[in-house]
């Protein structure tokens, strides 16, 4: 949602030429849809290993906003969808509407690049051991990069996740590599970590930590944090919200909201006996 939002966001506010600056704005706009990338584990950026339930989805209608001292960007809203296809295997979906506002220069609202991956949970957590997956992703060139809402260029994030549970306490986290074509673009490396408690019944609390290198030439290294939260509305709908800045990097603000509706064949299966 992911390694994204403080990497994107000084894309933008670095660059001596106007060529160079569109395409920091569309990496910008292609690193906000990437959930290992950008918003990886809801409501944070960094990532967990545990794949959507076999036959369970999960849906979101979600928004993600950075602010840099150069420009505002961000998804307005975006759509997610996550399946679990078999045991341990999730597919995902993003389809973002994008916006970039640079400070000097024209607003660009439009469909972005879109995210496709695959979770994969190899190793199933016990009392000793934790759970581990990893979840490459792609970035497909949807977006008009002539806007800023695209890099024209296949993007791909190769993370791996790693989650142990503690009592009312979830520790994950992990890194990964993201190879960024393109001139003046540099290949670049994520970790961070989150730490969560279960506060109540249908609240969660947590926050997280992370550091992503350059993605540009000459472009600055970002360390960041966010705090959010998970509120359980019912067994079916959630609501997703998170918050942070940078600690040493360009991000003056970020935030994530989402609403999520998860279900299941019991769910289908109860819905057609109703009607």
């Amino acid at each position: 949602m992911v390694a994204g939002r403080s990497k994107t966001a000084r894309l933008m506010g670095h660059g001596g030429n106007s060529a160079l600056r569109r395409a920091f704005i569309g990496s910008l706009v292609a690193l906000l849809g990437v959930p290992g990338i950008a918003w990886a584990g809801p409501p944070f950026v960094t990532d967990d290993p545990q794949p959507v339930d076999y036959q369970h989805w999960e849906f979101y209608v979600a928004s993600m906003d950075t602010v840099a001292s150069d420009a505002t960007s961000g998804t307005a809203p975006h759509v997610e969808l996550n399946y679990g296809v078999v045991p341990n295997v999730q597919l995902h979906l993003i389809a973002p509407l994008a916006y970039n506002a640079p400070s000097m220069g024209a607003t660009h609202y439009g469909y972005g690049d879109t995210e496709l991956g695959v979770k994969f949970r190899f190793l199933q957590e016990d009392a000793r051991v934790p759970q581990a997956g990893i979840f490459p992703m792609l970035e497909i060139p949807s977006g008009n990069e002539a806007e800023g809402l695209g890099t024209g260029r296949l993007h791909a994030f190769l993370p791996l996740w790693l989650q142990k549970s503690f009592g009312a306490w979830t520790v994950y986290g992990g890194g990964g590599y993201g190879i960024n074509p393109g001139v003046g673009n540099e290949n670049w490396g994520f970790g961070g970590v989150v730490m969560e408690r279960q506060v109540m019944k249908n609240l969660m609390l947590g926050g997280e930590i992370y550091h992503d290198t350059a993605t540009v030439t000459g472009g600055r290294d970002d360390t960041a944090f966010n705090i959010g939260t998970t509120v359980d509305l019912s067994d079916l709908q959630h609501l997703l919200l998170s918050a942070g800045r940078s600690i040493d990097g360009p991000t003056d603000f970020q935030a994530y909201a989402a609403y999520q509706w998860t279900f299941g064949p019991e769910a289908v299966r109860v819905t057609g006996n109703s009607l």
